[in-house]
């Protein structure tokens, strides 16, 4: 029977239809094929990027150039730039307004084909490092509101470039998704004076159906309306706002965890391709004290349809419940191993 979930954040409904789960041809799995061997993000090719903005570097080696374990570039094709004015112009009845901000590329490796959840430890938690580094210096232009830090694995998530990296673009207001979250958590803390997504981690430790992974600092669980199948979120046990504010027990933690549940994904889901987004708090902002951090883990095994785009709302053909078991015991095997 299908079933209709609530999220306990924005109040989004989303349709949980096992029965669709059978259909053929519906899931993307297996690896995609991969093509390049080398590109302008491998090491010695430094001359083909943007001058890096942070660079993690061996002793001795110089500014775009090899020597480095972790880079931070501008997109040579960006989103949003750094000139413009915020103000917003009348065009008939529209608005407009130039697309001020940053955006960057964080190069997580420089092996060209190994991908974070095979990566070592030391590695993935600075890849961490890097986007905190990033969040705390780009807070400092008095024009952005927020700050998305993201990853596009695989063609059909969107990565047009097969080197492991993930994304940051800043902007100057704040998403419509992310408004609605910090208005789901501020409704919620002034009716019952607690953080909506403490309670929800609360629950889900003590019902531990949908339990993942579960760390000192940190804890990944299918969310209760998945959207996705296998859709994981990762969310600090201790309340934090802002991802910026983590250090390094927090850091190490999120590291190990992310990666033995990418290391599970991999194995239960033929390593598909997946979109992984940061929700931290605005910057330059007033109180977000009511606001947790979070990181959502979003496979696109399924394809986003007429219904979605229609309506708004996700069909999920794989229980979140069911997902999270095959992820703990996968995960629990990639801990063994480890």
């Amino acid at each position: 029977m299908p079933e209709w979930r609530k999220d306990p954040v924005t109040g989004d409904w989303v349709v949980i239809a096992a029965e669709r789960g059978r259909r053929p041809f519906e899931c993307r799995t297996g690896p995609e094929e991969r093509r390049q061997r080398s590109c302008a993000l491998c090491a010695g090719r430094e001359g083909e990027t943007p001058p890096e903005v942070l660079a993690f570097r061996y002793p001795g080696s110089g500014p775009d150039g090899p020597g480095w374990w972790v880079r931070v570039v501008p997109n040579k094709f960006p989103a949003v730039c750094a000139e413009g004015e915020l103000e917003c112009r009348a065009c008939g009845p529209y608005e407009v307004m130039d697309g001020v901000g940053a955006h960057e590329v964080i190069v997580e490796s420089t092996d060209h084909e190994e991908e974070l959840a095979h990566q070592s430890q030391r590695q993935v938690e600075e890849v961490l490092w890097a986007w905190r580094a990033r969040l705390l210096d780009l807070r400092r232009d008095p024009r952005l509101r927020y700050i998305q830090i993201f990853k596009n694995k695989g063609s059909v998530a969107g990565a047009s470039l097969e080197h492991t990296h993930s994304q940051l673009i800043a902007i100057s207001f704040v998403p419509a998704r992310i408004a609605r979250e910090m208005e789901g958590a501020r409704v919620r803390f002034q009716l019952f004076g607690t953080c909506v997504f403490c309670d929800v981690l609360e629950y889900e430790l003590r019902e531990r159906d949908r339990l993942v992974c579960v760390g000192d600092h940190v804890v990944a669980f299918a969310p209760f309306a998945s959207r996705f199948p296998y859709e994981v979120w990762v969310v600090g046990r201790e309340h934090r706002p802002d991802f910026a504010d983590l250090g390094e027990p927090q850091i190490r933690d999120l590291a190990r965890v992310l990666r033995r549940v990418l290391a599970g994904l991999v194995e239960v889901a033929c390593d598909p391709p997946y979109n992984m987004v940061l929700h931290t708090a605005p910057v330059n902002a007033g109180d977000v004290s009511f606001y947790h951090w979070h990181l959502e883990l979003l496979p696109r095994l399924t394809v986003i349809a007429g219904f979605e785009l229609g309506t708004g709302y996700y069909i999920n053909h794989t229980a979140p419940e069911v997902a999270a078991r095959l992820l703990r015991e996968r995960t629990a095997e990639v801990q063994a191993i480890v």
